[in-house]
C-alpha cells in the first residue's frame, strides 16, 4: 500500500512558502491507518522495544496502538503543565522561538529499550528533546519511527547512532 496516497499536501500553510503534509486523510482511512500501525509495530519488534514513547500530540496517535499491539507501555512526552506528577524537562530552540517538553520522572526505568514514535521528522528539535529526556531517565533509545521525513530539513542528523525508520520521505 502506498501511504503517500493518503497524505494531503496543503500549499502555503501555515504560512506562504510552506508545504504542509496533512496526515489526517491517512488517519481517517481505516486500512491506511492500520497499515501504518502495522509497519511501526514491525519496526518496534525489530529493535526490541520494551516501551513506546510518543511526543505530544501526534506521537500519541501512532504510538498508542503500537504499544497496544506489543502489550507494552506507552509513555507520553508533553508540553509544560500537562503532566500531573513530577517531571523532567528539556528546553530547545525552534526556527521561530523555543519550546519545552516534559516526561514523568518515573516514566522510563533505567535500562529500558525505548522506541520513540512521531508523525514527522523535520528539523529534529522535538525528537532530539525526546531522546534527551529518555536518556536522562536511564532509558536506551533503540529507535525512532516516523510516518514522514522531510529530508531537506536534515533532522536525521540529530539522531546519529540511533536506528531511524521513516515510512515516507519528501
Amino acid at each position: 500500500m502506498d501511504l503517500k496516497n493518503y497524505i494531503a499536501t496543503i500549499e502555503d500553510f501555515p504560512k506562504p512558502g510552506i508545504k504542509f503534509r496533512d496526515i489526517t486523510p491517512l488517519m481517517a482511512n481505516g486500512e491506511a491507518f492500520a497499515e501504518a500501525t502495522r509497519r511501526f509495530t514491525e519496526f518496534a519488534k525489530k529493535v526490541g522495544a520494551d516501551v513506546i514513547v510518543g511526543p505530544e500530540s501526534r506521537g500519541f496517535i501512532f504510538g498508542c496502538p503500537v504499544a497496544y499491539n506489543l502489550e507494552v507501555g506507552f509513555i507520553p512526552v508533553r508540553k509544560p503543565g500537562k503532566l500531573p506528577r513530577e517531571t523532567v524537562s528539556y528546553a530547545y530552540d525552534l526556527e521561530y522561538g523555543s519550546n519545552e517538553l516534559h516526561i514523568h520522572k518515573d516514566g522510563i526505568k533505567p535500562g529500558q529499550k525505548v522506541l520513540i514514535i512521531d508523525d514527522l521528522l523535520a528539523t529534529g528539535g522535538t525528537i532530539e528533546a525526546s531522546v534527551a529526556l529518555v536518556r536522562e531517565l536511564g532509558g536506551e533509545v533503540v529507535g525512532c519511527g516516523f510516518l514522514i521525513e522531510l529530508e531537506e530539513l536534515e533532522g536525521r542528523k540529530k539522531l546519529e547512532g540511533i536506528e531511524v525508520f521513516a515510512m515516507m520521505q519528501y
